[in-house]
């Protein structure tokens, strides 16, 4: 195929948008990521526990960013996305910045809160945005580019936190215009919070692409229509999502590594970042685009669940990886396993998007990947980086941090595992009923 579909922007144009959402994807998550290179300056200025870090890792930026994705993913499929992405863009980044600001628990609670608001904006209309610009076939590596953002921001986020607590370290003094002498943690925050700010202009002025109906019928339904849709088929979207949720739950327990590792090992949190930031973008990436690539490849070979069958070996393969990396004797053997543990995580989040599209109807996909969002997010956010606190200050102690972290994917993912059979079957009787309907 040498170009694409005239009703679709020219490949150039599609891949260049793709780009700028990839861009804005990996803001997102370093302004996500950076608390948790910051967990111990910020406990000891503020008086806090790993329960309180928990929260602030997890349930704080969860409140808005789940529960907004809706009302956000149900305009994303009738208003300009692009306006919608540049607004959510700017409340993420003036939030973050707030951050530094913060001189106690709720304080930082509420920064979070609205960093969370602003970040539920971008996926439900990047989706959206992306699925319109390329022809079903060729979906597969666009949105695997953008999935690939997580990984990426990730790493970025660890090695931009390492690079200003480094040098933050090495002055006696830090001094900021209006705010006066603020401590490394709130620097940090500073620094990661403006760039988002001219991203989001360049949102003001991109094109909108053109909406495709692939499914005759289902464009302009109201939202009561909509929920019911995805309510009718709740057991085949639910186990379809289930994998992601427990991929996103062992992800999001990685914010606490860096404390694991200074207080297992002794390693600096700066130290932990760098090496967590290079595996990461070294790893993430690569492993993002290749299952994309078979994806794609698969699909074309007839293979219509290819995305829910790679999901399913990733995710079988992050589990077990990421109950022994905690536990392994040393640092380093620690972060091989962790590798692996990166690679099918990337994997995972590469092809889930996808699938979801391929079984959702145009009308309805802003809102399904909202929902899907919504629900990797809360348990993703909440059980990740929460329960990790509440084992680590209730159950293991503080001194056995690597305890909790290895016992959250044991408890949350073994469950999952089981159920992965149920849920390819799910997934193939969805897909063999909208191929009916279109032969119909």
């Amino acid at each position: 195929m040498t170009g694409l579909h005239p009703r679709y922007p020219s490949r150039r144009y599609a891949w260049f948008m793709v780009v700028v959402l990839m861009v804005a994807y990996i803001l997102s998550f370093v302004d996500r990521y950076v608390l948790g290179l910051l967990v111990e300056p910020i406990k000891a200025d503020l008086g806090l526990s790993d329960t309180d870090m928990g929260w602030l890792l997890g349930l704080s930026f969860a409140i808005f960013y789940a529960t907004m994705g809706i009302p956000l993913g149900y305009l994303a499929d009738r208003k300009r996305r692009t306006w919608l992405i540049a607004a959510g863009i700017t409340v993420w980044s003036a939030a973050t910045f707030a951050s530094g600001l913060a001189r106690n628990f709720w304080h930082l609670f509420f920064a979070r809160m609205a960093i969370g608001a602003g970040e539920a904006t971008l996926s439900p209309s990047a989706i959206s945005m992306i699925s319109d610009s390329f022809p079903q076939e060729e979906r597969g590596k666009p949105i695997a580019f953008y999935s690939a953002a997580l990984g990426i921001g990730a790493g970025v986020a660890s090695l931009v936190g390492a690079g200003v607590l480094s040098w933050a370290k090495s002055v006696p003094e830090i001094s900021v215009p209006i705010v006066g002498v603020v401590a490394p943690w709130q620097f940090t925050f500073f620094v990661v919070g403006v760039p988002g700010l001219l991203i989001g202009l360049l949102f003001l002025f991109m094109r909108e692409p053109a909406r495709h109906a692939e499914n005759k019928g289902h464009e302009g339904e109201g939202f009561t229509n909509s929920l019911g849709y995805i309510w009718k088929r709740r057991a085949t979207y639910l186990s379809y999502i289930a994998p992601m949720a427990v991929s996103t739950i062992i992800a999001y327990s990685w914010g606490w590594f860096a404390a694991m590792f200074e207080r297992t090992w002794g390693w600096a949190p700066e130290t932990f970042a760098v090496a967590f930031g290079l595996m990461t973008l070294i790893l993430a990436p690569v492993s993002v685009l290749s299952a994309g690539w078979l994806n794609d490849r698969w699909f074309v070979a007839g293979k219509e669940d290819a995305a829910m069958r790679i999901m399913i070996i990733a995710v079988s393969i992050q589990v077990p990886m990421a109950i022994l990396t905690p536990l392994m004797p040393g640092p380093g053997l620690a972060l091989v396993v962790l590798a692996v543990a990166i690679v099918s995580n990337a994997m995972t989040t590469a092809v889930a998007p996808t699938g979801l599209v391929h079984m959702t109807p145009s009308g309805y996909r802003g809102l399904i990947i909202a929902v899907y969002y919504m629900v990797i997010s809360l348990t993703g956010l909440i059980l990740g980086p929460g329960t990790i606190g509440w084992l680590s200050d209730n159950v293991f102690g503080n001194e056995h941090l690597d305890y909790a972290t290895a016992a959250v994917p044991a408890i949350f993912g073994i469950p999952v595992l089981l159920l992965l059979p149920y849920a390819l079957r799910r997934y193939r009787q969805e897909l063999a009923r909208r191929a009916a309907l279109q032969l119909a």
